[in-house]
């Protein structure tokens, strides 16, 4: 099993920046992708951003240019950036973690991120 915790969710401005964070735990081992996925209300949850281990990354297009996706193998930690946020960003934001070997993902509890006008 692995254990995903996100921080660093909240309120802020449109325009403005937040940074989330997700810690790994657990059996970690051949992880190969984690990443971010948000569900807004009545939607369903969509990719964000997402980064292999090899740092190989991938970005909706509605957040190219203003999210950017790190990754620490060695602290087994993965970070969203955001940056120039708008209100359509407001959604409950998801740390993933994939292992391909045997196609298994698991999720963190989710981080609120809300965006004013």
């Amino acid at each position: 099993q692995v254990h995903l915790v996100e921080s660093g969710g909240g309120l802020v401005q449109a325009g403005g920046s937040l940074r989330l964070s997700c810690a790994a735990s657990g059996n970690i081992f051949s992880i190969n992708d984690m990443g971010w996925y948000r569900q807004a209300p009545g939607k369903q949850r969509e990719l964000v951003a997402s980064i292999t281990f090899g740092g190989g990354t991938t970005y909706a297009d509605s957040v190219k240019g203003r999210f950017t996706i790190s990754r620490d193998n060695a602290e087994n930690t993965v970070n969203l950036q955001m940056n120039s946020l708008k209100p359509e960003d407001t959604a409950v934001y998801y740390c993933n973690a994939h292992r391909r070997v045997t196609l298994s993902s698991y999720w963190g509890q989710g981080t609120q991120v809300t965006v004013s006008s």
